[in-house]
């Protein structure tokens, strides 16, 4: 009987919220979570990134700059003012709290993936991870959070990234900066910023 109870109340629980999800997120909502939380490995996390960053992802899966047959088709969905209407309900969705750690807290960083988070390395000139997306990578204006997002996802993007497939970067900032990291490097990396939680 405990058991029925629990389980209906989650019901209830996952229809009120997907109740106040806008339908033009709703179709978001299948890879990404009713509240943009993330479905690991179908999508990443949307909760609590600017909702100007994801209005131009949006538009950069539907103009083919930015490219992955799933969202190339999906992004086609969502169109007009829905897509500042996504935008703004994921941006508003909770995310979980990290105390920020602060690049000059610590002296040194003898571990060599929290050197490149904290101080980059300035001989292959390739900045700090925390000068762009801020403390702990909890993201700042138009650079994405990172403290949380799925390391599969974050390795998939220092990837596409490496190899050119991802576009749509000021610059060519990020390009620049994954074609100089390595295998071992992006691994690492990816899984220091999903453990952020």
């Amino acid at each position: 009987m405990k058991l029925k109870i629990i389980t209906l109340a989650s019901l209830v629980l996952s229809f009120s919220v997907l109740a106040d999800v806008p339908p033009s997120a709703a179709v978001c909502a299948g890879c990404h979570g009713q509240q943009g939380q993330g479905v690991e490995p179908l999508g990443p996390r949307l909760a609590g990134l600017p909702a100007s960053y994801i209005e131009k992802q949006i538009n950069l899966f539907q103009t083919g700059q930015r490219q992955n047959p799933t969202m190339q088709s999906m992004s086609m969905m969502v169109q007009g003012d829905a897509i500042n209407q996504v935008a703004e309900y994921f941006a508003a969705m909770d995310v979980p709290l990290v105390k920020p750690h602060f690049r000059g807290e610590k002296a040194d960083y003898p571990d060599a993936t929290e050197r490149l988070v904290y101080q980059g390395d300035w001989d292959r000139v390739i900045p700090a991870c925390v000068t762009c997306h801020g403390p702990s990578g909890l993201g700042v204006g138009e650079f994405p959070r990172l403290a949380g997002q799925q390391a599969s996802y974050i390795k998939s993007q220092l990837l596409a990234w490496q190899s050119g497939t991802r576009k749509g970067d000021l610059d060519g900032v990020m390009h620049n900066i994954a074609t100089k990291l390595t295998p071992s490097e992006i691994d690492a990396l990816s899984q220091y910023f999903a453990t952020l939680k």
